[in-house]
């Protein structure tokens, strides 16, 4: 496998709490898979855990150049576990289709956050 393309993005956590505050379920369900949802609400600390997979979503869009546009969502973009623990990324619709497009068969994903920040980088890999 060779990487294929690369995105980063830092997000402030207290944002995405904002948005919480201000719009609770429907940012959830406008962002957020069920399962991101339901990770998130076992949490103690929700609004960092969907902070930084808001931004991981936002990562995979840099990394296939392409930012939200017309036919894609965030719930495009799922970050899940892997039974070890390692996040990885699950893609449908749209975004799916551009990534298979430029030959992207699998993710790297890498997710940190404090109290007041979140990141995430991702690599897409593919065949050379």
């Amino acid at each position: 496998m060779h990487t294929i393309a690369h995105g980063i993005d830092l997000i402030r956590v207290e944002r995405i709490r904002g948005m919480l505050e201000r719009h609770d379920d429907r940012f959830l369900e406008r962002v957020f898979t069920p399962a991101e949802q339901a990770y998130a609400k076992g949490r103690k600390r929700a609004a960092e855990h969907l902070a930084a997979r808001f931004a991981a979503k936002e990562a995979v869009f840099k990394a296939l150049g392409t930012g939200l546009r017309e036919g894609m969502a965030f719930t495009d973009i799922e970050v899940v576990l892997r039974p070890s623990g390692e996040p990885t990324i699950q893609l449908s619709g749209e975004v799916a289709r551009v990534a298979q497009g430029r030959g992207i068969t699998g993710w790297l994903v890498s997710l940190s956050h404090t109290d007041t920040d979140a990141i995430a980088s991702v690599i897409g890999l593919g065949a050379a």
